[in-house]
C-alpha cells in the first residue's frame, strides 16, 4: 500500500512539474509573439507616411495593451505609496503612467532599424513570475533586455522591463517616490496630468 502511495506522489510531482515548465515556456513565447507583432508592424511597408505612422503608433499601443499588466505595472512602481491613492486615484495614476510611458518609449521603437532580436532563455522568479532574457543587436552594441511577466488567469504579462541592468519599475518608483516623499496624491497627479500631456 505504502509503494503505491510513493508512486502516486511521484506521479503527481511530476505532473506538477510538467505543468510549470509548460506554463514557463508560454512565457517565452508570450513575449516572442508580441514583440513579433510589433516587429512585423514596424516593417509593413503599408504604413508609410503621415497616416501610416499614425496608424503604426495605434497598433503598437494596442498591442501594448495585450503584452503588459499596467495595473501590477503600477502597484510595483507605486510601492507602499499605493495604498495611499483612493481607487478612483490609483485608476487615474494607471492611466497617466501609461502614457508617459507611450510617450517615453513610442518614438524608440518607432526608430526600430531591423535590429537582430536573440531570445535565449526563462528563469523562473517566483511560482507566478518569470524573467525572460533577450538582446538586441544592433550594429553599435548588443544590448540585453530582460521581460518580467506575471501569471494571471492563465495569461502571462509584462510587469517590468530590464534594459541593460536598469529596471523600469525600479527607475520610474524611485522618481515617483521623490515626488511623492513632498507631495499629496492631489498633487502627484495633477504633476503626472502635465507630464503626460506633454510627453
Amino acid at each position: 500500500m505504502r509503494r503505491h502511495s510513493i508512486h502516486a506522489l511521484l506521479i503527481v510531482i511530476l505532473l506538477l512539474e510538467a505543468a510549470y515548465v509548460g506554463a514557463a515556456s508560454s512565457a517565452l513565447e508570450t513575449v516572442k509573439g508580441r514583440v513579433g507583432q510589433v516587429l512585423d508592424l514596424l516593417r509593413d511597408p503599408s504604413l508609410k507616411g503621415p497616416a501610416g505612422e499614425m496608424s503604426k503608433r495605434e497598433r503598437i499601443r494596442a498591442v501594448s495593451e495585450k503584452m503588459f499588466d499596467y495595473l501590477e505595472l503600477s502597484r510595483r512602481t507605486l510601492g507602499p505609496h499605493w495604498n495611499k491613492f483612493m481607487p478612483e486615484q490609483q485608476l487615474e495614476f494607471v492611466e497617466l503612467y501609461k502614457s508617459i510611458l507611450e510617450g517615453a518609449y513610442i518614438d524608440k521603437i518607432m526608430s526600430y532599424t531591423d535590429e537582430k532580436i536573440l531570445y535565449h532563455r526563462e528563469n523562473p522568479l517566483t511560482e507566478k513570475t518569470v524573467e525572460v532574457q533577450t538582446t538586441v543587436v544592433t550594429k553599435k552594441a548588443d544590448i540585453p533586455i530582460s521581460y518580467r511577466l506575471i501569471q494571471k488567469a492563465g495569461d502571462w504579462k509584462v510587469y517590468d522591463v530590464v534594459i541593460e541592468g536598469v529596471s523600469l519599475v525600479g527607475n520610474y518608483r524611485t522618481q515617483f517616490s521623490r515626488m511623492l516623499a513632498n507631495d499629496s496624491p492631489v498633487g502627484f497627479l495633477e504633476s503626472l496630468r502635465k507630464r503626460s500631456s506633454t510627453s
